[in-house]
């Protein structure tokens, strides 16, 4: 069931597997503390991902929504009043770079993060062994 008009939920998730190896990504770390714009169906609404999985959720008029939010399982999910949205989170979001996501209620939703937590330097190649004298 999609959360509507005052709750238009919007996220990501994160099948992160194969980029958390090679870059040291852990799904969400990238907008703990930050905010996302999140436009469905018309309505824009601002979703706050605070810290240790609680988060806000404010409409166009101001009106903020207690809400939490989980990153695993190759999902990004938000919960309030009593309901749950979740959509697929292939990769990190980035600053200024808008995503499109449909959710688990086949919602198309636009998101824009206008900023991003510093993702880790992806560890270096390694060594080249050396070629065998002989």
């Amino acid at each position: 069931m999609m959360l509507r008009n005052a709750i238009i939920l919007v996220g990501a998730t994160a099948l992160a597997a194969p980029i958390s190896a090679q870059t040291g990504w852990v799904p969400g770390a990238e907008i703990v503390g930050q905010s996302i714009q999140v436009e469905t169906n018309g309505v824009t609404n601002t979703v706050y991902f605070d810290p240790v999985g609680s988060g806000r959720i404010v409409t166009p008029s101001g009106t903020t929504h207690a809400a939490s939010w989980t990153a695993s399982g190759g999902e990004l999910c938000l919960y309030s009043g009593g309901g749950k949205e979740c959509w697929p989170y292939q990769v990190p979001f980035q600053a200024g770079q808008p995503m499109t996501l449909t959710s688990s209620c086949q919602a198309t939703s636009h998101w824009l993060a206008s900023a991003t937590n510093p993702m880790p330097a992806p560890p270096p190649p390694p060594p080249t062994p050396a070629p065998e004298r002989g």
